[in-house]
């Protein structure tokens, strides 16, 4: 993986971060219209004219430019398990938005997550061997990515809270996942021509895909605080990609003694899992706007 795969793939993770951060903010900013399709829309219609939602929506758009670069020149496992620094730039980027300080339960929870899943990987060094798949391959991915995303989203209707923002996020994860596996598809068959390209499934699937996430995604945001639905959106993405770009493009992690680095990362994503949902962040007011004579009240 060159020096232009990684920096693209941070600036990639900035963005989303950055995004969901945006987003966040409008979210919570305006109040609820009711349950169901109509209040969904009623929300959405005015989410559209908050200054904060559309510098998100053009950053998940600069997101996805600048993660089909990197995938054009470094494999699925590789390239979305570094979007995990999304979790440490939406730390960053959201205490600056929101002007809340993120307790130092939450920063070391994010920071285990993260430092657990780099490890893991950096350590099983994912390698990647084709540039497409055949259709047989996605057929079965899809089916699968689409039963997953189906059944975690009829589990989150019977919670509330930050267990819904989770489960949301989840499903987020694995579409984006999806979609990510699918630009990855159509960049490596560009060399047919664009022409030849846009006469085949792959782009306008990418697009469902896409669409698909974008919902999830902000459905999730709307359930819960950044810190519930954030890890479960940020893991779930690279997890899966690993999962996809070894179902789909023959890629490969490396195991032997390597297990042992292995295991302590997955270890770290597990203590981190746990001292995230038991940070008061997940159920404070961390990334809420502050009100006016909040800062006056402050010693």
């Amino acid at each position: 993986m060159t020096a232009l795969t990684v920096v693209l793939a941070l600036l990639a993770a900035l963005s989303n971060a950055s995004a969901s951060v945006f987003q966040r903010r409008a979210a919570a900013e305006e109040p609820a219209d009711g349950a169901g399709a109509r209040g969904a829309l009623r929300l959405f219609a005015r989410l559209v004219r908050r200054p904060y939602w559309l510098a998100g929506a053009l950053l998940l758009l600069a997101s996805t430019v600048l993660q089909a670069a990197a995938l054009a020149g470094g494999s699925l496992s590789l390239v979305q398990p570094l979007l995990t620094a999304e979790l440490l730039f939406t730390l960053a980027v959201g205490s600056v938005v929101f002007g809340h300080r993120p307790d130092r339960r939450t920063w070391l929870a994010f920071s285990a997550l993260a430092a657990g899943l780099a490890l893991f990987l950096g350590t099983a060094a994912p390698s990647g061997a084709r540039t497409t798949a055949s259709p047989g391959r996605w057929l079965l991915a899809g089916v699968v990515a689409l039963g997953v995303v189906v059944a975690l989203g009829l589990v989150a209707r019977t919670v509330v809270g930050a267990p819904r923002a989770a489960l949301l996020g989840l499903a987020s994860a694995v579409s984006f996942a999806c979609t990510a596996a699918l630009l990855k598809e159509v960049m490596g068959r560009l060399s047919e021509g664009v022409g030849t390209v846009l006469q085949q499934w792959p782009p306008y699937a990418t697009v469902v895909a896409g669409l698909t996430a974008f919902v999830l995604l902000q459905g999730s945001l709307r359930a819960g605080t950044l810190a519930a639905s954030q890890p479960a959106l940020t893991l779930g993405d690279a997890l899966t990609s690993v999962a996809l770009g070894w179902a789909l493009f023959q890629e490969h992690i490396l195991l032997g003694v390597r297990i042992v680095p292995e295991l302590i990362g997955v270890t770290l994503i597990g203590l981190g899992s746990v001292g995230l949902a038991r940070a008061p962040s997940v159920s404070g007011a961390w990334d809420s706007p502050r009100q006016p004579n909040e800062e006056a009240k402050r010693p």
